[in-house]
């Protein structure tokens, strides 16, 4: 038997998701069961059940799109009983056991911390993805970003310091330099007016090549402003929930290119052994302590109500974790 979160209609997440026991489907060819470890909330899982996500599924359904566990039974070659995995596809990972065709699965490193491993999937390729993919990079170079606290902006940073970029980190309140300068950033700015003229101060004619935006708004025309001619600006989100509207004079004077991310696309459509290899390299920095993601707290699975309304609280110092390891 399994236990899985189930909604049946969409609406506030922790009044319309239930714990509710069901039996497994039958292992076929291709297949591997997984017993599920631990399981993030993340904003997307949120979305999903109020159905705002970009997917909107056929009721009843199971939220996750991340999480790790172990194989109880597979028949699949490639991948033995006892292996650690992460999911590549959403599977529905908010439930105790999982099966899925093996293909949807990624094996890790068993020595990953699980909890650290299932966050594994979304907020470090992420990262890893805008610094690598948009423009070349040498060692020393500026790279700046806004929401530089959330999860994806901690790994922006640890993964430039294992780069050798240098960055500049943009958040919207005091009182958050003292960790993100402890994770390795090299300089913490308030998103403010003064911003622009702040970071060319610090960079003098070696303005940032790259930019991370995940605010929208006034944010990412700041970071425009404060990018280098031909500079990328890439965006992964919108907190601030408001369009880019680009001045002409970024384009056309500035050259600046804009991109956008989607990690989910991006995974679907890109090549297996590039994935692996990334994810493996991403799997020794976390096992090595060169790449963490904070958690504010774990809850058990029956405790789902209380966890849901933890995690889309304000100010929570890292993720909300189901943790399936002891139940």
């Amino acid at each position: 038997m399994s236990q899985a979160v189930i909604f049946r209609e969409f609406g506030k997440a922790e009044e319309v998701s239930a714990l509710e026991v069901s039996p497994h489907p039958e292992l076929q060819d291709g297949q591997i069961l997984v017993r599920m470890l631990a399981t993030p909330i993340n904003p997307a899982d949120i979305n999903f059940i109020q159905g705002n996500y970009g997917i909107r599924p056929e009721l009843p359904d199971t939220p996750g799109i991340e999480g790790t566990g172990r194989i109880l039974e597979s028949k699949a070659e490639g991948y033995p009983e006892g292996a650690h995995v992460i999911f590549l596809e959403r599977v529905g990972t908010w439930k105790s056991h999982v099966v899925c065709e093996a293909s949807k699965a990624l094996v890790i490193d068993a020595k990953i911390d699980f909890l650290q491993a299932s966050m594994l999937k979304v907020n470090p390729i992420t990262a890893w993805r805008i610094l690598t993919g948009y423009t070349k990079l040498k060692e020393g170079d500026w790279v700046i970003q806004n929401a530089a606290n959330s999860g994806v902006g901690q790994c922006f940073i640890q993964i430039a310091k294992q780069l050798g970029l240098k960055t500049i980190n943009v958040v919207r309140r005091e009182g958050l330099e003292k960790d993100l300068l402890a994770l390795g950033a090299d300089h913490v700015l308030l998103d403010d007016n003064e911003l622009v003229d702040k970071v060319r101060e610090i960079c003098g004619d070696h303005l940032p090549k790259l930019a991370s935006n995940a605010v929208g708004g006034d944010s990412a025309l700041r970071l425009m402003d404060a990018l280098a001619d031909q500079g990328v600006h890439v965006t992964y989100g919108a907190m601030s929930m408001r369009s880019l509207k680009v001045p002409n004079k970024f384009l056309i004077f500035k050259r600046i290119r804009l991109e956008g991310l989607w990690i989910t696309k991006w995974i679907a459509e890109e090549k297996r052994k590039k994935i692996e290899d990334t994810y493996a390299q991403l799997g020794e920095w976390v096992a090595a302590g060169k790449l963490t993601q904070k958690i504010d707290q774990t809850f058990r699975p029956d405790q789902l109500k209380e966890a849901l309304v933890r995690a889309q609280e304000s100010r929570r110092d890292g993720k909300v974790v189901i943790d399936w390891s002891d139940y």
